[in-house]
């Protein structure tokens, strides 16, 4: 579980990132989960965009997402969202307490 601080510097992290996956006119999709899961594990902070020619929106799918992938929710701005999932193998993101 993610507390605010922990949120917060995430978010900035995430300001800088450009959409690793991109939600398109497949909707949500086995292999764009297999796609997260591998984009979780390689870089934990991953941010996700909906084109317009998606038959979701994104606030709808949020949960979904967060369920099948087990990642924890950063943000959400516009059709962008922002999922982050500690890495297994290559743990790269570290919090201060």
């Amino acid at each position: 579980m993610l507390r605010g601080k922990d949120r917060s510097y995430l978010k900035s992290l995430a300001n800088n990132l450009d959409p690793l996956v991109q939600i398109g006119k497949f909707g949500l999709s086995e292999s764009l989960f297999d796609q997260l899961d591998k984009s979780l594990e390689d870089h934990e902070l991953v941010k996700i965009k909906v084109l317009k020619n998606s038959p979701v929106e994104a606030k709808e799918i949020v949960q979904e997402i967060l369920e099948k992938t087990g990642a924890e929710f950063v943000q959400q701005i516009g059709s962008k969202l922002t999922i982050y999932r500690q890495s297994k193998e290559n743990k790269k993101i570290e919090f201060g307490e």
